[in-house]
């Protein structure tokens, strides 16, 4: 703990094992190193992804994925994993009142500061990404818990996804769809500065080695946890975020708990 600082609780919710990493093992990790509790609750257990024959059946893929996932979390520095059983692939279908109330059970049991969801789109619009945005909502507004939305700044994704696409080895990249992803810089509060957190991200992305290669090709977690030093610094050394309620504009915010502290 830093001198100084007050410790908080941050619950990240993410749809599915890997997320957490992807969107922002960074934030994690410097939450946890700064002496703050930091809990990871996944809807699913990612079981409806491509199981490669290594994996088994959906029911093993996701068994595996969930084992995995508390590997990432080691690795991060996160306290606590809750896996709250909802079906991967149709989390939509459960509706949002049962799966805001287990959220905000474990808000409530946690005394959490901080939520974290998605933006409106899930970022690039997987139906489970979606739910997560209205889920989370639901919940912040029933326990009064400050809501941040992660997402990527949509004017530095593209240049991103170029950056990364020069990286032999590196797959096509759909740069009219990754415009139309994430939000705008002025719809933004939060910029959180993870540099020196890069290697604790790339990580908790290693940790989810069933996500990988195999038969379902190659994927964003492989792409990103293998990319060259400089190269992942400048792509994952910031995360980003709306908080819900906080007028955007001016200088983002680069503290997930500056409002904790008002």
């Amino acid at each position: 703990m830093h001198a100084g600082l007050v410790p908080f609780t941050l619950v990240a919710f993410h749809a599915h094992p890997d997320d957490e990493s992807l969107l922002m093992g960074g934030t994690i990790a410097r939450a946890a190193a700064e002496g703050h509790r930091v809990v990871l609750v996944t809807a699913t257990d990612g079981s409806a992804g491509l199981a490669d024959a290594e994996h088994g059946t959906h029911a093993e893929l996701g068994r595996r994925r969930l084992e995995e996932l508390e590997d990432a979390a080691e690795r991060l520095g996160a306290a606590r994993v809750v896996h709250l059983g909802f079906p991967d692939g149709t989390f939509g279908s459960v509706g949002v009142t049962e799966p805001s109330a287990a959220l905000a059970a474990v808000l409530e049991q946690e005394s959490a500061d901080v939520l974290t969801g998605y933006d409106p789109s899930g970022g690039y619009g997987h139906p489970d990404h979606v739910h997560v945005h209205h889920v989370a909502r639901a919940a912040a507004a029933t326990t009064g818990v400050a809501l941040l939305e992660a997402t990527v700044d949509r004017a530095l994704i593209v240049a991103g996804a170029r950056l990364v696409h020069a990286v032999p080895g590196s797959p096509p990249i759909d740069l009219a769809r990754m415009r139309d992803s994430y939000l705008p810089r002025p719809e933004l509060t939060h910029k959180i500065d993870v540099r020196p957190y890069v290697a604790a991200k790339i990580q908790g992305l290693a940790a989810h080695a069933s996500q990988q290669g195999g038969s379902s090709g190659f994927r964003t977690v492989t792409l990103l946890h293998r990319l060259p030093g400089p190269v992942a610094r400048r792509v994952l050394g910031r995360e980003w975020f709306r908080e819900v309620g906080r007028e955007p504009g001016g200088r983002l915010l680069d503290d997930v708990f500056a409002s904790c502290r008002q």
